[in-house]
């Protein structure tokens, strides 16, 4: 895969929201279903996703920066000296270990965990060893629909075993799930915490704003002047809508219950459907001549401060 900001068209020193903005424009233009039967389109969005799972998640751009991991996220072998970095490392951390974990079902985990430092910093009274529970920490990124409406993701952790996670409907991006007595056991066969935070990857059709989704919805002129039925995408699946005759740019529509669950309330935000008037493409000159008659009896100030 090509430099992941060539793909994005950004610069190495863009923001992060920079470079969602980057995403969302080049997703949006090269959905598989706005390009039904282009698999020319397709491969680029695939491209376009693959870039962006790189850079478009802080952790990974930083550890890419550095060369750390390759475009593909792989892992880059670096030059290794083992006993100078024991002997110059912190006593207490000469025997910490940084494990990373893949997740099924799409989904990352970063998990940090000092086995080793507990262990030896935990010798008992009598000379044992004590083995304190462990909390670990997990990322997984989960797409924007799932997150949304709900879903459940299949986990591996670094003993091996699987944890089938429930991702409540209405989480957001940076909430943090807390599973019980799911951590590293200790010596006592107590367990800690696992604590996954969560990820949200952008949609190209749909962004949040606290409990409510926004969305664009594209018309042409005669359905803004003349009022239509539009057939429109929700996170719940198509739904009709009515473009009010007359309707401006900018004017939303709200749909009431379409937007994500608000908390624990059980209720649920909006879906605001944001109207884009798409003018005619090229030169009409029936159009043309029409509105320069029509402008003779009803001049506009556009530009004139309060204008409507």
């Amino acid at each position: 895969m090509a430099n992941p900001y060539e793909i994005l068209g950004v610069a190495p020193s863009a923001t992060q929201d920079d470079i969602r903005k980057a995403y969302r424009k080049a997703a949006k233009e090269t959905h598989p279903d706005l390009n039904p039967g282009k698999s020319e389109a397709e491969s680029r969005f695939k491209e376009i996703n693959a870039a962006y799972d790189i850079i478009g998640d802080a952790d990974k751009r930083k550890r890419y920066d550095a060369g750390e991991i390759d475009e593909t996220g792989a892992e880059r072998q670096p030059e290794r000296h083992f006993y100078r970095e024991y002997a110059e490392a912190d006593p207490n951390m000469r025997y910490s270990r940084r494990g990373t974990t893949g997740a099924q079902s799409g989904g990352e985990a970063d998990l940090d965990f000092d086995v080793f430092a507990d262990l030896f910093r935990g010798r008992g009274e009598h000379g044992g060893f004590r083995m304190p529970p462990r909390d670990v920490r997990y990322a997984l990124e989960i797409d924007f629909l799932d997150a949304v409406n709900g879903a459940r993701k299949v986990v591996s952790m670094p003993d091996g075993k699987t944890l089938d996670i429930a991702i409540p409907a209405g989480v957001d991006d940076g909430q943090v799930l807390r599973l019980k007595g799911q951590g590293l056991p200790g010596s006592d066969g107590q367990s800690g915490d696992a604590y996954v935070q969560i990820s949200v990857r952008p949609h190209p059709g749909f962004r949040r704003e606290g409990a409510d989704i926004v969305s664009e919805l594209p018309v042409s002129l005669g359905e803004a002047l003349n009022g239509a039925s539009v057939r429109i995408e929700t996170v719940d699946g198509q739904v009709d809508v009515k473009v009010p005759k007359g309707a401006k740019e900018g004017t939303k529509l709200r749909l009431r219950g379409k937007g994500a669950l608000r908390g624990k309330s059980g209720e649920r935000g909006d879906q605001l459907v944001e109207i884009h008037i798409v003018p005619p493409e090229g030169a009409d000159e029936a159009l043309a001549q029409f509105m320069a008659e029509w402008e003779k009896s009803h001049p506009q100030q556009p530009r004139r401060k309060g204008a409507t």
